[in-house]
C-alpha cells in the first residue's frame, strides 16, 4: 500500500505592470548568506501552505500574510498571499527593525495583491468583488 502523496502548492513572483519583478529584486540587495535563508523559508511554503504558520509565517490582515525569517536583530519579511489558483503569490520583501510591519508596507501588499487578484480575474473572465479597505471594515 502506498503512502499518499503530500500536497505541493506553487509559488510565484508578484510581476509589476512594467513586467518587474519586485521581490527578486529586493532579494538581490539581501546579503547573500541571509538570501539563501529567506529563500528556504519561502520554500516551506511549497509544502506548508496555507496552514504554514508560526513562527514560519503570520497573518497580517485577511488573506494578507508573511513569511518571516530573523537573522541577528535584523527582521527579513516577504509579504504573500494564497490566490484562487492556490499559488502563493510573493508581493513585498522588506527588511525591518521593528516588531510591528509598516503601514506603508502592509498598503504595497494590499496594492499588488489587488492588483494581481484583478489580473487574474480578467484571465479567467470572473468579476472581481470590491475590495472594502481594512479601516472600513473596524466597527465605527
Amino acid at each position: 500500500m502506498s503512502s499518499p502523496v503530500p500536497e505541493v502548492w506553487k509559488i510565484d513572483f508578484y510581476t509589476g505592470d512594467d513586467g518587474s519583478f519586485p521581490v527578486r529584486a529586493w532579494l538581490d540587495t539581501v546579503p547573500q548568506d541571509v538570501r539563501g535563508k529567506v529563500l528556504a523559508r519561502i520554500e516551506l511554503l511549497r509544502t506548508g501552505g496555507p496552514t504554514l504558520d508560526y513562527p514560519y509565517t503570520s497573518q497580517i490582515e485577511g488573506k494578507l500574510r508573511e513569511a518571516r525569517l530573523r537573522v541577528g536583530k535584523t527582521r527579513y519579511r516577504v509579504l504573500y498571499f494564497f490566490d484562487e489558483d492556490r499559488t502563493a503569490i510573493l508581493l513585498h520583501g522588506f527588511t525591518k527593525a521593528t516588531a510591528a510591519v509598516e503601514e506603508s508596507d502592509k498598503k504595497i501588499g494590499r496594492a499588488r495583491m489587488a492588483s494581481h487578484e484583478s489580473r487574474l480575474a480578467a484571465r479567467t473572465g470572473q468579476k472581481t468583488a470590491p475590495r472594502t479597505p481594512a479601516k472600513e471594515n473596524k466597527r465605527r
